[in-house]
Parts: structure tokens; sequence; C-alpha cells
């Protein structure tokens, strides 16, 4: 059966809005669109999405604003479109609550799979936090402080262990350097981001099965995604 999960689109070009109703009414979402930033958050409220794609650049209500305004009253996951280079606002959306982001031009695939990967959160994210996660490659028991990764067990820190939880909590989601610092560290470290270089090195070196990453990506001057390999 179709996906009838309901997509709120937010872009001020004309465009952009027509091609992503077509392609994501063709996968079988429900879509409804809005012009600007205020306009999007009067049909967050009254439409109640699942998800919300929005643009930063807006008339009224630039996509930042709106993350935040939407973020008082709601967990409704949100993409971000972003031009290439506009990494201070990208981060700044990302800061202010949004899941993650694609950048313009980009593939209808991608923005698909980002769309999946979001809902497919949400929907986990409704269980038990104390629940083990089975994910990929990764069995993590949050009660017993067991990791396994492709069935051999791995030792971790206390942090290198939080981090991975979180991380593994939100996977194929960009996370920014802030929002880890504050989640694994407390506000006090958000302006230390020495802490998440070494913590991620040392994870990469205890989890990756070679030198490139595979499981822990960078997303430069952004922050990192979690990819816990093929289900």
């Amino acid at each position: 059966m179709p996906d009838r999960s309901r997509i709120l689109v937010v872009d001020d070009e004309t465009q952009i809005t027509r091609v992503l109703k077509t392609t994501l009414s063709s996968q079988g979402y429900e879509v409804k669109t809005a012009t600007n930033g205020e306009e999007g958050f009067n049909a967050t409220m009254d439409w109640l999405p699942d998800l919300i794609i929005t643009d930063l650049s807006m008339p009224r209500m630039n996509g930042v604003e709106l993350c935040r305004a939407v973020r008082e009253r709601s967990q409704v996951p949100i993409i971000v479109l972003s031009v290439r280079g506009d990494e201070k606002n990208k981060i700044e959306a990302l800061d202010a609550g949004a899941d993650d982001y694609v950048t313009k031009p980009f593939s209808a695939n991608e923005l698909l799979a980002r769309i999946r990967a979001n809902l497919r959160r949400v929907a986990a994210g409704k269980e038990s936090v104390s629940e083990p996660i089975e994910q990929g490659d990764f069995f993590i028991d949050p009660e017993a402080r067991i990791v396994r990764v492709d069935g051999k067990e791995i030792h971790l820190t206390p942090k290198e262990f939080d981090l991975l939880v979180y991380m593994a909590r939100h996977p194929n989601k960009v996370l920014t350097h802030r929002v880890l610092l504050n989640a694994v560290w407390g506000g006090d470290s958000v302006q230390q981001p020495e802490y998440l270089r070494v913590f991620i090195n040392q994870l990469r070196k205890k989890i990756e099965p070679g030198e490139t990453p595979r499981y822990i990506l960078t997303d430069p001057w952004v922050g990192y995604r979690f990819q816990p390999g093929e289900e």
C-alpha cells in the first residue's frame, strides 16, 4: 500500500514546490505547499504534517525562524533545502531544530531516501529508550552497556558509549557539533568542539573496519552522520 504520510513543502520558488508536489504525490504521500515561513507555520499547526521540507531563504519568516517556531509546538521531522555554500544558515537551522538537510540542486532519489529515513526514525523513536538498538551492523544494549559491531563485541569508555548511543538513536541524520556536545557533555561544553573531535576519532578506531569511515561520516564544518550499515 502507498505511504499516506503528510508532507508539507515550504518554499517561495514556485518551480520547486510544483516539482516536489508532483514527485512526492507520485510516491503516495499527501502533499501541501506553502510559499513562505509564516504560511508554513500556520499550515503546520492546522494540517499537522508528518514531515516538513523547507527552504532557508524565504520572505516573512525564513527557514531558521520556521524551525524554531515549529520546535516550540511540535517534534515533526524537518528537512532543510540549502544552496551550496550556505553553511552558516544551514548550521543555524540544524541547531534550531531541523533534522536533516539536502543541498540544492538535489536528486529526487536522495530526497526520497532522506524522507524515508526520517519517517522511520520517528516510528522507531516511539519505542522505549531502554530497549536494545539493532540497526545494520550494530547491536547496542543501553542497559547492559553492550556494543556489538558485525557480531564482534566492542569495549567503549562511558563517554564513547553515550556518544554512540545518541548517534545510533538518530541514524542517517546530520548531527551538528553543538547538538552532540550538548547531548553528551551538557550545555557548558558547546564551545569546546575539541571534546567531540577526540571522542569521534576514538570511536572510529574501535568500530570502523578500515581507515575510511563507513559508519561515522563527517559533514564538513557542520557535524556528523551515523550510518549503521545495511539492514
